[in-house]
C-alpha cells in the first residue's frame, strides 16, 4: 500500500470523539472523591476546581452554597487534589475495576 493511501485512511478524530470512546465503570458505593463541604464554604475563595477539571465536572450550587462534583466522568488526572489548597478535596484513585478506561482514538 502507498503511504498516500495509508494516510488517507487513518481517522482524525476530534477530542470530544476521542473522550466519547471512553468507557466508564462507576463505582456507586465509594465515590473517589468527596468534598468537604464545610471547609470549601469557610475556607475557600477561589474554587479553582471549578475551573481546572478538563472534564468539567466541577459545578456551583448557588441555592446551596455547594461545589458540585460528577465523580462518574473523572479522567483520573487529579488536578482538582492538587489546586484544592485548602485540602477540601479527598481524592483517590477508584478501587479495583472501576473508573476510567481509556479507548485508542
Amino acid at each position: 500500500m502507498a503511504q498516500d493511501d495509508a494516510q488517507s485512511s487513518i481517522e482524525i478524530l476530534s477530542l470530544e470523539d476521542k473522550l466519547g470512546r471512553n468507557v466508564f465503570k462507576i463505582d456507586k458505593e465509594s465515590p473517589h472523591i468527596v468534598i468537604d463541604h464545610d471547609i470549601c464554604r469557610q475556607q475557600c475563595t477561589l474554587r479553582p476546581c471549578l475551573f481546572v477539571c478538563p472534564a468539567h465536572l466541577y459545578t456551583f450550587n448557588d441555592e446551596r452554597d455547594e461545589v458540585f462534583v460528577d465523580y462518574e466522568g473523572c479522567l483520573e488526572c487529579g488536578t482538582c487534589m492538587i489546586v484544592c489548597e485548602d485540602e477540601a478535596l479527598t481524592w483517590h484513585y477508584p478501587r479495583a475495576g472501576y473508573g476510567i478506561q481509556y479507548r485508542f482514538g
